[in-house]
């Protein structure tokens, strides 16, 4: 009780007093009193054999300050159910078919001490004369290596223990499967997975022949296939493979034993992979169940779970549960890892990913930068995740409007992957469609299409006909010809992206609701408004399937019908579609987001059009401020928000706060804009016909002569 109560006077301690119930006859456990031959004469103390198992019972506290506790323990009783099922379940799992020094060296590489367990296999080399006898060693050694990341050095002890296991066993023997199975992950570690399927795949037919239908390294085999198949992209091979790794898990195994948690993690992301995320989520919250029953609260495996199920809400758009499941990843990991440890890394930069997704992006910024500088600690210059970091910081920047520092992210993503990555390797493919984004976004239409294209012809050399990011490669080019004013090409492209998309997504993917979503677009441009109305229609009935109903891309989708029904005339229509596009928003959204902006300035639109000017000069106010503090002084919306101000005091009558608001709106233009804008000549128009109706008719024709200078050098030079 001393020792225990030491603990009040240090603050990082916890005093334990332990009460040990003991009842001779319930166990065979040796335990005897060594009062005196103990150093300690004045203690009575016992000694317990190693083995003893005592069973915890009830936990009480014995201050107030929750600085000391009594628990009570009672030794185990021979008979105790519970305690047979777990010893007798360790015994099969510690190798029971291995004895001495080997045994001993299988444990260590089981409990991750590598370079341990290789002295250890090394001396059993030297002592080993028998060639024949030398298989197993080999075996082990190549298994070592592969734990340390030597793939080619693991894989030359298999190809030496491969040829003595075949001269000396049976064609189906267990030994010869382990052997194709170790060999089937080092191919798949090396990323070579057509030959690791093929090792996996003998593995697994020497198993069938040799193991009952319900063996547990039935179950592996199955795993490691469905593993490789999900590497490879084939989502319905590797969930077929997995589900049959559960089966024989849930018959051979413990309810809770890890490896069905990682049974149910692997379908998880299977399923995430899909697109089908409900199934995802439930999948690795049976996984994350399971290893909180079986592992220490610390475990890494319960950073991975954490992190899983933080991606599928991501994707699902629920960012406040995606993030927090992200922070519980990355508690787990500061806990458990060390602070440089690329799993850290990964965190870090999921929860930036997180972050930019709800448009906080000082923090993305801050995150990704976390995550760069561990990466850049614990892995080589031209490690692929090093790129990973570079074009998520330049998404953020991108996204920050800062289009030079985003370039130049994404332009070292790129250099990294060129030096780490075969040149057709679909992460190239990422890094050239990023850059492209950024010269869209700068304006640059033809660099932006040569960059897409080249995205392109690596996406068609590196992936399946129908993989979502050649579609994803189609809807880009598609948007750059849009802005270029070539719908018919826009059109193409938005249909070829649709067409992938259709037989590889599941129904409700929210990519599907991308495509239709930007066909409505190019339709409505070329003032097809019916076909317009249908594909915004499709996009928003997929979105409210798969999307939070306050989802802001919902809130796109109500604006985009609201501007197709406003241009058909239907003006109610387009009012009802607006205001629920400005209510998803601003349950969504910041309260300065330019999409708000967008949304009051919409619904003025409507309100002008129905000749309520009182209702449209208050939503363009609306719209004025929230651009005011979201946009540069110079942004072209702010520009517009002038403009419309401009003409609802127009018809208003009010000239003189028409024309303010249109000179401003003209200044703003002219600074923006290249002279021979059509909304710069609008501007001058506008101003023309105020001063027509306050009869200053000089003025009036001056900028009436401007406006058609702006429109004669929009028109082409033929």
């Amino acid at each position: 009780l001393n020792f225990a109560q030491q603990a009040a006077t240090n603050p990082n301690l916890v005093g334990i007093l332990f009460i040990m119930s003991i009842n001779p006859t319930d166990s065979t456990s040796v335990f005897a009193s060594i009062k005196n031959v103990s150093y300690f004469h004045t203690k009575d103390e016992v000694l317990f054999s190693m083995h003893t198992i005592f069973r915890i019972g009830d936990i009480q506290p014995m201050d107030e300050n929750n600085r000391l506790y009594q628990v009570n323990l009672t030794l185990a009783n021979d008979n105790d159910e519970h305690l047979r099922t777990i010893t007798d379940r360790i015994r099969k799992e510690t190798f029971p078919n291995s004895k001495g020094w080997s045994r001993l060296g299988e444990f260590l590489i089981k409990m991750g001490q590598f370079n341990k367990a290789e002295e250890i296999y090394e001396v059993l080399f030297d002592q080993t004369t028998d060639e024949n006898d030398k298989a197993p060693i080999y075996n082990q050694l190549g298994r070592i290596k592969d734990k340390q990341g030597k793939h080619l050095e693991a894989l030359t002890y298999y190809e030496k223990s491969l040829p003595i296991y075949q001269k000396t066993l049976a064609s189906n023997h267990p030994d010869l499967a382990h052997l194709y199975n170790n060999i089937g992950e080092v191919y798949y570690s090396m990323g070579d997975y057509s030959k690791a399927l093929a090792s996996h795949e003998k593995a697994l037919t020497i198993r069938q022949q040799s193991l009952p239908s319900n063996h547990s390294d039935l179950g592996v085999s199955y795993n490691n296939i469905g593993l490789v198949y999900y590497s490879m992209g084939d989502c319905s091979k590797a969930l077929a493979s997995h589900e049959k790794a559960l089966a024989i898990r849930q018959q051979s195994l413990p309810s809770n034993h890890p490896d069905l948690g990682v049974s149910y993690s692997n379908m998880g992301l299977v399923y995430y992979n899909m697109g089908d995320y409900p199934k995802a989520l439930l999948s690795h919250e049976k996984a994350i169940a399971i290893k909180q029953q079986s592992l220490p609260s610390i475990h890494p495996s319960l950073g991975n779970s954490y992190n899983n199920i933080g991606l599928v809400y991501y994707s699902m758009g629920d960012y406040p549960k995606a993030l927090a499941s992200h922070e519980k990843a990355l508690g787990v990991r500061q806990q458990s890892l060390a602070s440089n440890h690329s799993d850290l890394g990964m965190s870090y930069n999921n929860i930036g990913l997180v972050y930019y997704s709800m448009s906080d992006y000082p923090k993305a910024l801050s995150f990704h930068e976390k995550a760069l500088a561990i990466r850049q600690q614990s892995l080589a210059s031209s490690h692929p995740d090093l790129g990973a970091s570079y074009n998520n910081i330049g998404l953020v920047y991108y996204s920050m409007g800062d289009y030079a520092k985003a370039l130049s992210s994404h332009d070292n993503a790129l250099t990294v992957r060129q030096k780490s990555l075969p040149s057709n390797h679909p992460d190239l493919g990422m890094s050239y469609n990023n850059i492209g984004l950024v010269h869209y976004n700068m304006g640059d239409y033809p660099k932006a299409l040569s960059f897409h294209e080249k995205a392109l012809a690596i996406r068609r050399q590196s992936l399946p006909s129908d993989h979502p990011d050649l579609g994803m490669s189609y809807n880009n080019i598609g948007l750059v010809h849009y802005n270029m004013g070539d719908y018919p090409k826009a059109l193409s492209s938005h249909e070829a992206a649709l067409a992938i998309r259709l037989p590889s997504l599941a129904s409700n993917h929210p990519d599907l609701a991308t495509s239709y979503n930007n066909i409505g677009l190019v339709y409505y441009s070329m003032g097809d408004y019916p076909k317009a109305l249908a594909s915004h229609e499709k996009a928003l009935a997929i979105k409210q399937q798969s999307l939070p109903s306050i989802h802001p891309s919902l809130g796109n989708s109500h604006n985009n019908i609201g501007l197709v029904y406003y241009s058909m005339g239907d003006y109610p229509k387009a009012l009802s579609s607006h205001e629920k596009a400005l209510v998803i928003r601003q349950q969504s959204l910041p309260s300065d987001h330019s999409d708000l902006g967008m949304s009051y300035n919409n619904i003025g639109l409507v309100y002008y059009s129905m000749g309520d000017h009182p209702k449209a000069l208050a939503s363009h106010e609306n719209a004025l401020t929230i651009r005011q503090k979201s946009l540069p002084s110079d942004h072209p919306d702010l520009g517009m928000s002038y403009n419309n101000i401009g003409l609802v005091y127009y018809s208003m009558g009010d000239y003189a706060k028409a024309l303010l608001s249109h000179e401003k709106a003209l200044a703003i233009r002219q600074h923006s804009l290249p002279s021979n804008h059509p909304d710069v000549g609008a501007s001058y128009n506008n101003i023309g016909v105020l001063y027509e109706n306050m009869s200053n008719y000089a003025k009036a024709h001056s900028f009436y002569g401007r406006a058609v200078q702006v429109a004669q050098q929009a028109l082409p030079s033929n």
